[in-house]
């Protein structure tokens, strides 16, 4: 499969079983991104993270890029490369609203464990389409964000 690493497996988007509606609000926020994401929310085994992850590996060729729970500020919005940053060079680095931008999608397991602020500046980059950091200028993100919670 194009964008798996190897060895890992993701079961067919068209093998999940149920989740009608989940299936229906990521197709239609596929087609149409102004809806601005899919929060789901589930108890835990109910395959919302297999259906994520399948349905960007048929949509976009590739999984999602996945925001952990642990994030920074930097790794969200990006950066400079510190070890550039070491040597003398201000190379930045892109975040991962970038890098989501460019695969189109960006999943967030456990959306409600991720820090208020976080929360906030994606919302903002959702809701506006661009994201400006001081260092510098992003591109639109044109991304569409995904993220589950467990009760």
């Amino acid at each position: 499969m194009t964008g798996v690493p190897p060895g890992v497996r993701i079961l067919p988007y068209s093998r999940v079983v149920g989740q009608d509606e989940l299936k229906l609000a990521l197709e239609l926020n596929h087609v149409l991104p102004r809806i601005g994401g899919v929060l789901m929310a589930g108890p835990r085994g109910t395959a919302k993270s297999t259906l994520v992850r399948a349905f960007a590996l048929m949509a976009h060729g590739e999984l999602p890029v996945t925001l952990p729970i642990n994030a920074t500020d930097d790794r969200v919005l990006g950066g400079w490369d510190l070890d550039a940053l070491i040597r003398g060079e201000a190379r930045p680095q892109p975040g991962l609203l970038e890098d989501a931008a460019d695969k189109g999608m960006l999943y967030i397991d456990e959306v409600n464990l991720l820090d208020d602020h976080l929360v906030d500046i994606i919302l903002d980059v959702v809701s506006t389409g661009c994201c400006r950091c001081s260092a510098r200028d992003s591109p639109p993100p044109g991304t569409s964000p995904s993220g589950s919670s467990a009760p």
